[in-house]
């Protein structure tokens, strides 16, 4: 049973097979299986730890640091275990990964309906140029939030703010900086967050945060979707989507309106330590570059460790990470956005990552 979730206990699973030729059971994967738990509209099936794929191999103590943030603000299933979470974070990965058996359940992550495979997608902190004033180059405005948000639902959409008076007047004061390329700010929007360094009047350069504040609720659209619609585009990748852009400058306009959504932002100073760590995530805790994934968290509560396997052209990943986030697009049983980090080898990984994807959660026995 899940502590505090709703969750509801389903019959005993059958047993679960010997592991197959070749593989070794970790010390102690055997006896009987917990039953099987209903989590949303998701169901968890118990599973053996020889069932992980790559479970030891992985470098288990990389995403520590990632565990100990949970526990900064644990759900109530894990916060009993969160002391020795942090005693741990000194071990060895061989003495974490005996703990992780003796203390956690693997279950496999499926759906109420269909198989156990999902998708896995990325995203990344962008990490990009700006101007405190605007200039010949940097002219496309990032805002904080009007103060006139909350009293009209939905707020104006992307192409009535740039092209209505009484909406640009609603902004005016509520500039942040100014970007170069209006599909920068729009990545900055679709990510939420990223790094900005501003170039102040003074000539100063000062590195800041801006972290996701408010929507002007309007329905989110993909632009890449929209020129696959159009017929304009194959690759619908974000390279592809700047490829096309730079191709087609007379209708990054009309691209860029076909999605009505708008972010704002808040600047938060970074210290040095902000520097090594992500946003935060829904969690409310910072993000670990290649060791959170946002979920949906009514199939995985928000810090529950968590066994990713996925195999596809871009990358192959079987490891441990830690569900800290969500997003608007992140919905169903095996779903998982996975944080690449910040800059542009990040953002390149984020963007080409679409491929198959296994969960298992790792619950307190």
């Amino acid at each position: 049973m899940l502590a505090g979730c709703g969750s509801v206990p389903l019959p005993p699973a059958d047993e679960v097979p010997a592991p197959r030729p070749g593989v070794l059971a970790p010390p102690g994967d055997f006896g009987p299986l917990p039953p099987a738990i209903v989590q949303g509209k998701s169901r968890w099936q118990p599973a053996r730890w020889s069932e992980l794929p790559g479970f030891a191999e992985d470098a288990v103590h990389e995403a520590w640091n990632a565990w100990l943030k949970s526990c900064e603000r644990p759900g109530p299933a894990f916060a009993p275990l969160c002391g020795e979470v942090r005693r741990l974070s000194i071990a060895t990965p061989a003495e974490q990964r005996g703990w992780m058996m003796q203390r956690l359940q693997p279950y496999r992550v499926e759906p109420l309906q269909g198989g156990a495979e999902g998708l896995l997608t990325g995203y990344y902190e962008p990490l990009l140029d700006a101007s405190r004033q605007p200039t010949a180059r940097h002219a496309v405005p990032l805002y904080r939030a009007p103060v006139s948000l909350g009293a009209r639902k939905p707020w104006y959409s992307r192409q009535e703010i740039e092209t209505l008076p009484e909406a640009r007047a609603a902004l005016r004061g509520r500039e942040i900086a100014y970007l170069a390329d209006p599909l920068d700010a729009l990545s900055l929007q679709i990510q939420g967050s990223g790094r900005v360094r501003i170039t102040e009047p003074d000539g100063s350069v000062r590195m800041v945060r801006l972290a996701f504040a408010a929507t002007n609720d309007q329905p989110y659209r993909s632009v890449g979707g929209w020129l696959l619609q159009q017929g304009l585009l194959r690759d619908a990748s974000w390279p592809g989507i700047k490829a096309w852009a730079a191709q087609n400058p007379q209708r990054v306009n009309e691209m860029l309106w076909s999605n009505p959504r708008v972010v704002f932002f808040r600047e938060e100073p970074m210290s040095e330590l902000d520097a090594a760590f992500g946003p935060r995530g829904a969690q409310g805790v910072p993000l670990t570059p290649g060791r959170s994934i946002a979920v949906d968290k009514e199939s995985i509560p928000y810090g529950t460790p968590v066994w990713l396997a996925s195999t596809g052209p871009v990358t192959s990943l079987q490891r441990l990470v830690l569900a800290q986030d969500t997003g608007s697009a992140i919905v169903g049983s095996v779903r998982a956005d996975y944080f690449t980090g910040w800059g542009p080898e990040a953002g390149e990984l984020a963007g080409r990552l679409k491929q198959p994807l296994r969960l298992w959660v790792l619950w307190p026995r």
